[in-house]
């Protein structure tokens, strides 16, 4: 499937002008049933790709479509498309000119915006993660998310590009069985991830420029957020996320230098929830296996470590570089 929508087209435009590609020539009536849509629309579809030079009539027969050639009317339309960009990017330092000129007028009642209602704070969550330049923070309770992770599509395309993510998470939000198996494929595009037993609020920081966190009214439940501009406020959030992050266990090793001393990869990964602190059940749920097969891991490491408890263990496996 090729993606037209960056240049302008509508899907129903970029479907007449696929099937009209693959021909030499067709009528609407022709091209109608290819792309499910009637005659008719094709026909007005049709007139529209004619003004964006996309299309034009055959010369021996008005009443048939030509495609004109790819090469030279997309990359005609790119080069608009990429001429308006600049002009936004150029209005964009502008207007960002002005908003940093407006933020030292500000008050105390303007440091923070009231974003109500769901699909607003959905929005937001997006803008932001869109906007993140280096880094995002975020607390993940195991209640209900700003978004879930299915509609998240923003922090997939931040990670593609070079944003870092550290991600703390409810140790509640590891009774997902998939979590830990989702922490440790993000990991390579930057995405860093540790857990705490409990977290007082959701929390989305970007960069170190805009927090989002959520809201309700007293008596009222309608949902909401508040968006914390810089300020003292917003230093208090990174200083708290800050200071959680440093006490918060590892889930994922975050780049630092692998084991000093061979261990096999399951170990490795029971070492580690066993860390969290999660239960010999929901270590087994993470990682597909039986709980006795953990509690025999648990006990064949601690007979190879030499230790008595739980909690040696843990302290051995962090001295030997296995966590």
């Amino acid at each position: 499937m090729y993606m037209l929508d960056g240049i302008g087209l509508d899907e129903e435009s970029a479907r007449v002008y696929r099937a009209l590609v693959a021909r030499p020539s067709a009528t609407a009536a022709e091209l109608a049933p290819e792309v499910a849509l009637s005659a008719g629309r094709v026909t007005e579809l049709l007139a529209v790709l004619e003004t964006m030079g996309l299309a034009a009539r055959q010369g021996a027969d008005s009443e048939r479509a030509v495609a004109s050639p790819p090469g030279i009317a997309l990359r005609a339309l790119l080069a608009e498309q990429e001429r308006r960009l600049d002009t936004v990017r150029s209005d964009l330092v502008d207007l960002e000119a002005v908003y940093r000129d407006s933020l030292a007028g500000r008050t105390a009642a303007d440091v923070v915006d009231v974003v109500l209602g769901a699909d607003a704070v959905r929005q937001r969550f997006a803008q932001l993660q869109a906007a993140a330049e280096q880094q995002v923070r975020a607390f993940v309770r195991a209640d209900v998310p700003f978004v879930s992770a299915e509609e998240n599509a923003e922090e997939e395309r931040a990670l593609l590009r070079g944003v870092r993510y550290r991600v703390l998470v409810e140790r509640g939000v590891m009774d997902d069985a998939n979590f830990y198996a989702a922490a440790r494929e993000a990991l390579p595009y930057g995405e860093y991830v540790r857990v705490a037993p409990a977290l007082p609020t959701r929390l989305l920081i970007i960069d170190d420029d805009l927090a989002l966190l959520p809201m309700r009214r007293a008596r009222d439940d309608r949902y909401g957020a508040i968006l914390v501009h810089p300020s003292s406020l917003l230093d208090l959030l990174v200083e708290v996320f800050e200071s959680t992050w440093s006490r918060a266990a590892r889930l994922t090793d975050e780049g630092e230098p692998g084991a000093t001393d061979e261990v096999a990869e399951l170990d490795r990964s029971m070492l580690t929830l066993l860390m969290v602190g999660l239960t010999d059940a929901r270590i087994a749920s993470q990682l597909g296996i039986s709980a006795r097969t953990v509690q025999r891991r648990v006990s064949v490491l601690m007979e190879l470590t030499r230790v008595a408890t739980r909690f040696q263990l843990g302290a051995e496996a962090v001295r030997r570089g296995w966590v």
